[in-house]
């Protein structure tokens, strides 16, 4: 949300433009929650939330592990202070050159689907230690995930046999519950799955060790959230209703749960319209829009707070859009979003929540725009 430091930051500085403010102070703060709520459990922040050098080195400094999707953001990672013992290559889709050079940088830990993707691993990476990541049904999620990553159960067992047999560790099971995820209980049927996978697999002589939980943590947006505190407890319960007395080694990949709230974009209204005599609905265009950086608009699954100095005044319904040239720009139409109705040009806005997910989105140069500028504090 806006602190203020943030609000101080752009009254004194004035950016020109759309831009992001991340608050340092606030990450710092989610750390800290996250490792209070599971405190057995290794943070492994998920760098694709947001990669600024600023967000890593201080996670770094705090002792954070990081899961990385690419040989970039394992660089990143380095660059920023963490060990290769402190990196997961967590993608289940990788090139094998890149995995031979995450090797190369001494990251020895992989996620993998499938039989094909593990004998990629064993080639480039021999003795690499290896989790399969097995599917959900993201029930409860505001941004449920589509079926590209996993593999069901049964089939894991065979992915970690494989593993075994081509030299690797075979080393856990990983699931991934779905983005903003509300539903404090969610993780108990994948914990239930992982069990399965250990049992089987303990029948035929491979000891499992590690489970990964992924993320799926929420950031508070137009609703409240429970806190880290809820879902550390209802996690650690399904674990020892699973696991009993012998419990795993456990991993938490917070993403979205780390850095949104910590964010802020800076936005201004370009255009305020109708498009009939007698249509209900104003059209307001900002300078920013899907393109822009708010891709998880999409569907318009992620509904963000807005701020405006006029928030005393009436409020009405407004189709809210971005300022290129496309007709997907929009970015709340079927549920129109209120705002005052003295909004109008030259107005600017406070985008809240959007620490996540947004600079990484944004695009190169589409119609011209500049990428959205950050500004970390």
């Amino acid at each position: 949300m806006a602190t203020q430091r943030i609000l101080d930051f752009l009254a004194t500085r004035r950016p020109e433009g759309p831009c992001l403010v991340v608050d340092l102070d606030i990450v710092e703060n989610n750390f800290h929650a996250f490792r209070k709520a599971l405190p057995d459990s290794a943070i492994f922040y998920a760098v694709k939330a947001n990669p600024a050098p600023e967000v890593l080195r201080l996670l770094a400094s705090l002792g954070s592990n990081f899961d990385c999707a690419s040989v970039a953001e394992i660089e990143m990672a380095l660059e920023a202070g963490a060990t290769a013992r402190r990196i997961s290559y967590g993608n289940t889709i990788k090139k094998e050159r890149d995995i031979e050079r995450a090797a190369a940088l001494g990251v020895s830990l992989f996620a993998v689907d499938c039989v094909e993707e593990v004998e990629k691993v064993a080639r480039a990476a021999p003795g690499a230690r290896v989790f399969c990541r097995v599917l959900t049904n993201g029930e409860g999620a505001e941004w449920p995930l589509s079926r590209k990553f996993g593999c069901v159960p049964a089939m894991a067992i065979d992915v970690l046999l494989a593993a075994a047999r081509l030299g690797l560790v075979a080393t856990g099971i990983s699931f991934h519950v779905g983005s903003q995820q509300t539903d404090t209980n969610a993780w108990d049927a994948a914990i239930g799955d992982a069990k399965f996978v250990f049992e089987a697999l303990a029948e035929k002589g491979i000891v499992l060790t590690l489970v990964n939980m992924g993320g799926g943590f929420p950031t508070r947006y137009l609703k409240d959230v429970p806190a880290a505190e809820a879902y550390g407890r209802a996690i650690f319960e399904s674990l020892r209703r699973h696991f009993g007395n012998r419990l795993p080694e456990t991993i938490i990949e917070p993403g979205r749960g780390m850095v949104g709230d910590a964010g802020v974009i800076k936005a201004e209204v370009v255009l305020v319209s109708r498009k009939s005599a007698t249509d209900e609905n104003r059209w307001v265009y900002l300078d920013i829009g899907k393109f822009g950086g708010l891709a998880e608009t999409m569907d318009e699954a992620i509904r963000y707070p807005i701020v405006t100095a006029r928030d005393a005044d009436l409020m009405e319904p407004c189709v809210l859009a971005g300022p290129t040239c496309d007709s997907a720009d929009v970015l709340y139409e079927k549920k129109p979003y209120p705002l005052p109705i003295t909004l109008t040009v030259g107005d600017e806005v406070l985008i809240e929540g959007t620490g996540a997910y947004t600079t990484t989105y944004a695009s190169v140069a589409f119609n011209g725009f500049e990428p959205l500028r950050a500004y970390v504090i």
